[in-house]
């Protein structure tokens, strides 16, 4: 059976069930919008923080777009992208779920010490803890722990062990303050003064100066780009991405500098500035913890 008809049987399999699913490409993310929903000029989707009224047939607007419908499934476009996947995502807060993703050792052992018990699907470097119910998500809130139900998505990666309990107040406690980017019009928080990276910050990088900047700039507008929700966990993930770049690197290559720029980025789409930090800190050192 080729990874394309695995993947389908398997969405079509979670859809029955009432778990919305989506494919997810190279890196394990989902696939980017089509031209008519680049920049979100088509309006977004109507379950989107601002609700829109696209219904384009592609898997554009990521989780949003995330179905249990298999005439949608099994349509051209979705086929297509489900010979490109790499794997199943979903949509925890779609099916009214909450997985708290643990992401190493550390992180596991933290949570079998705080958290209530439930169902628990193991990954590379953690575990997927299951709880029944939907909050809201939070990415990088604590060391190799992110918090992914409503506005997010997750891996599928079988159904686990263990019974599944309901959403406890102590999970919901994890990200009571935690800010995802904020409605149109809301000031959270002032733009940190930016720094600007260069050969000047980074004596120890083996990279040339093209390639750092290219980088980071794609990084940015994609920190940028994120005005509906999320620029605080695609902030975490560009700078985990962009530090593992530099891994093998003697160093300094100037990753706090790095850090400020896409901390910049993003408070000014609405990420309070603490939790930008927070976010980013942890993406540059997830590298040094084993994290991918």
């Amino acid at each position: 059976m080729s990874p394309a008809i695995r993947h389908l049987r398997t969405a079509l399999h979670l859809a029955v069930v009432g778990v919305p699913v989506l494919p997810l490409r190279d890196g394990k993310v989902p696939f980017g919008n089509c031209r008519a929903c680049a920049k979100n000029a088509c309006g977004g989707r109507p379950n989107m923080k601002r609700a829109g009224t696209c219904n384009c047939p592609a898997p554009c607007h990521a989780w949003a777009a995330a179905t249990t419908d298999p005439n949608v499934l099994t349509s051209p476009l979705w086929v297509a992208a489900w010979e490109r996947a790499v794997c199943v995502g979903y949509h925890p807060g779609g099916a009214r779920l909450t997985v708290v993703d643990l992401d190493n050792a550390a992180a596991v052992a933290w949570a079998r010490e705080t958290l209530p018990t439930t169902r628990t699907v193991a990954t590379t470097r953690g575990e997927h803890w299951i709880y029944r119910g939907a909050m809201g998500s939070h990415n990088a809130f604590r060391a190799g722990v992110d918090i992914k139900s409503l506005m997010s998505y997750a891996r599928w990666l079988g159904p686990g062990t263990g019974r599944m309990t309901d959403l406890p107040s102590a999970v919901r406690a994890l990200g009571a303050k935690e800010e995802t980017t904020p409605a149109r019009g809301e000031v959270v928080s002032s733009l940190p003064e930016r720094a600007t990276w260069d050969r000047t910050v980074a004596t120890g990088c083996r990279h040339t100066d093209s390639y750092v900047r290219t980088g980071l700039e794609r990084g940015l507008t994609l920190v940028r780009s994120r005005v509906e929700s999320g620029a605080g966990s695609q902030a975490f993930g560009v700078a985990r991405f962009l530090a593992a770049q530099h891994a093998a690197c003697p160093g300094p290559c100037g990753l706090d500098v790095i850090g400020a720029e896409i901390v910049a980025a993003a408070v000014s789409v609405g990420v309070p500035e603490p939790y930008a930090r927070r976010a980013v800190t942890n993406g540059l050192s997830a590298t040094e913890r084993g994290a991918a």
